[in-house]
């Protein structure tokens, strides 16, 4: 075979599985995305990646928070996607720091991903910090089902602390 065929044949394959399905296209056309006024600070973040994350607890060094997977997050098995995952790993990571009034950078994270959550699964996130040492944070999160207690993922987040205000 060519090899210009099969570079070809390689990249049909791969839009066949990076497609959508007719029940999904049909999904996602489902989807309402509120609109919001100019200025409301709302976005489609807001909207679609972050809606009913709710805070628990916060202590110093301490955040805890429930969230129920909702089918937006999943993937076509019906899990919570791993990029939702990350998105939530970075979110209440972070949320530590922002909840002292200081602001921070992510500079690493690392995730590893334990066990799957469905649709309608409970989860609990806790996110506590590890230690801080000059303007570097360490901070562990944790995804932990309610019902069984299993951990779905454990995450690493590390912050830098900003010493200037945003240029932009």
């Amino acid at each position: 075979m060519d090899p210009n065929q099969q570079g070809n044949s390689n990249m049909e394959g791969a839009k066949r599985f990076l497609g959508l399905t007719p029940v999904e296209s049909e999904a996602v056309s489902r989807l309402v995305v509120p609109e919001w006024a100019a200025g409301a600070r709302k976005c489609f973040y807001d909207a679609f990646a972050v809606a009913g994350i709710r805070v628990d607890r916060v202590e110093p060094g301490l955040v805890v928070c429930s969230f129920k997977v909702p089918p937006r997050l999943t993937d076509r098995s019906g899990k919570l996607a791993n990029g939702a995952i990350a998105n939530l790993v970075d979110l209440v990571g972070i949320s530590l720091e922002f909840g002292e009034g200081l602001g921070s950078v992510s500079t690493d994270i690392s995730i590893s991903y334990l066990s799957a959550a469905k649709i309608g699964d409970e989860l609990e996130i806790t996110s506590k910090r590890l230690g801080r040492r000059g303007g570097y944070t360490g901070i562990v999160i944790v995804l932990r089902n309610k019902t069984t207690g299993e951990i779905t993922a454990e995450g690493r987040h590390s912050l830098l602390r900003s010493s200037r205000a945003s240029k932009l």
